[in-house]
């Protein structure tokens, strides 16, 4: 017999968002491990809002927003708003960040209004140096070996946002290397002469010959 397309939907709820995450996700360790570090962190937070003790509306959490903004680079979501409005209908991010199922986001704004508070009191250091000595008391640290590996990222930046500088400069690298001569439609752009105008950190490259160019970064990894 055909199921009906539709559903009803029940008053109460007994499930939780934990639930709802499978029990070998890899967001499951990584959470638990920048829990420990957040709650290490927590005199950082005190100074952040001491000034603000007298009163006044409570903040949105800052182990909140460091929780959100991680998600925003392990997914490569490209803003904040973007970010936020997966957080309103993604349980495993509500879960992540730590928000029950019928509480409110925030709105993105909230980040702009934040991220000088966290730059100037270095939390995104102070995150940082506790990953580091987490690594090294769990032993995942070694200074037997080390290596590099080069990358290129993808820019969100199209080719035809690569236009010429104010002033050109006619030095331009060999054909065929980083930053090479590409023609596109007769028009022969470098990264020497040409930026993009919508992303001034992009830089044309290409992996090899007989590949396009692309607007990308430079990544590295060391380990």
């Amino acid at each position: 017999m055909r199921g009906a397309d539709g559903y009803t939907e029940s008053m109460f709820t007994m499930s939780r968002l934990d639930d709802f995450v499978p029990a070998n996700h890899p967001l499951r360790p990584i959470r638990l491990w920048l829990n420990e570090a957040l709650a290490r962190m927590d005199p950082v937070f005190s100074r952040m809002y001491e000034s603000e003790l007298k009163g006044g509306r409570p903040s949105i959490a800052p182990e909140k927003l460091i929780r959100a903004l991680l998600l925003q680079v392990l997914y490569s979501i490209r803003s904040e708003r973007m970010l936020m409005e997966q957080i309103s209908y993604n349980m495993l991010f509500r879960w992540f960040v730590g928000l029950a199922m019928d509480d409110a986001v925030w709105d993105h704004s909230t980040f702009s209004k934040n991220r000088d508070r966290l730059v100037v009191h270095d939390v995104i250091v102070s995150l940082f140096n506790e990953t580091v000595e987490t690594a090294r008391v769990r032993g995942h640290l070694s200074g037997e070996h080390f290596s590099g590996d080069g990358t290129l990222i993808q820019a969100w930046a199209g080719h035809k946002s690569f236009v010429p500088k104010t002033k050109s400069n006619d030095d331009s690298p060999p054909d065929g290397g980083a930053g090479s001569q590409e023609n596109w439609h007769g028009q022969k752009r470098s990264n020497d002469t040409h930026e993009s105008s919508t992303d001034a950190q992009a830089r044309l490259f290409r992996k090899s010959r007989g590949t396009g160019a692309m607007l990308c970064y430079m990544g590295r990894a060391d380990r």
